[in-house]
């Protein structure tokens, strides 16, 4: 395990031999859960540096933080195999990282195509879930969103700069993100791309687009609600950004209807996915799971 400022890098092996990778903040902190970010599709565990940094060394109530870059993506190896690159796959990887880092129970925040790991955990291993945060995430995700998402990696540019690569990533996603401002679109870049001597490109295995395109969006994907209604005993707590195309207010409030421990939020100027890191949000999570703690020590 290397060390950097505020984080180790931490390697493990999956059960089919791949080497994978997760970032981990601070260290376990008697009385708080852990807490597992688990990144969108194509993203990694840097999308979770700020409100890792945030948890981890919180004044109150510190806590670790464990970060997950699925195979295929940052720094963990790319698979051979692209059917291998879906969340049953991935959720069994989280699990074995889990296991390898002596973690039995966490508190999981999920981020779009996380949140459908969780889902899938949910079915696997209960009682890995101690509380549940789904970023812009439900059993229900909405074809439109799909179709954005297919069309923004088909036509993803390849930037030369730092500051071609966020003036493009703002032009794509600047209509949905009007509350971002310039650091945070720099911190997008920073996280997406790596790289390379011919200029910066995008931190997955470029197989992952083949996934996407394959979908044939004139099905509908498969609704969740059973996979949903099974962690109705775990505080959860729902974030949806405002402009989002992927998690619909209708799906947000039968979630509400279905789960009665149930907490919600909507992220004003966002879209799918709002950033972690902005505004009230690292504060709002903390307290979610301070008193979801609380709750749980009263059992």
């Amino acid at each position: 395990m290397s060390s950097k400022e505020g984080l180790s890098d931490f390697f493990y092996t999956s059960t089919d031999g791949l080497q994978l990778h997760a970032r981990v903040y601070g260290e376990a902190s008697p009385g708080h859960w852990p807490v597992v970010c688990l990144p969108g599709l194509t993203r990694n565990a840097r999308d979770f540096h700020e409100l890792a940094l945030y948890l981890s060394t919180h004044a109150a109530n510190p806590r670790k933080v464990i970060a997950f870059d699925y195979r295929g993506r940052g720094q963990s190896a790319y698979d051979p195999d692209i059917s291998h690159y879906n969340v049953g796959v991935e959720a069994g990887d989280v699990l074995a990282g889990l296991a390898a880092l002596n973690i039995e129970d966490a508190a999981f925040i999920g981020t779009s195509r996380g949140g459908l790991i969780i889902h899938v955990l949910g079915m696997m291993r209960p009682a890995v879930l101690k509380a549940i945060i789904f970023n812009d995430i439900g059993p229900v995700i909405e074809v439109a969103g799909l179709a954005h998402i297919q069309s923004y990696l088909e036509r993803d540019p390849i930037p030369k700069t730092r500051a071609q690569a966020a003036a493009a990533q703002r032009g794509v996603h600047g209509k949905d993100f009007s509350a971002l401002a310039g650091p945070d679109w720099d911190r997008m870049v920073w996280a997406l791309y790596r790289e390379t001597d011919g200029g910066l490109v995008p931190d997955f295995d470029p197989k992952l687009v083949d996934t996407v395109a394959s979908l044939d969006l004139a099905q509908p994907p498969p609704v969740l609600w059973p996979q949903f209604e099974a962690l109705a005993a775990i505080p959860l707590l729902a974030i949806r950004g405002a402009n989002s195309r992927l998690l619909s207010i209708d799906t947000l409030q039968q979630m509400r209807e279905r789960h009665s421990m149930m907490e919600a939020f909507t992220v004003v100027g966002q879209g799918h996915a709002p950033f972690l890191e902005t505004g009230s949000l690292p504060n709002d999570i903390a307290g979610f799971l301070e008193r979801a703690e609380r709750r749980n020590s009263l059992k």
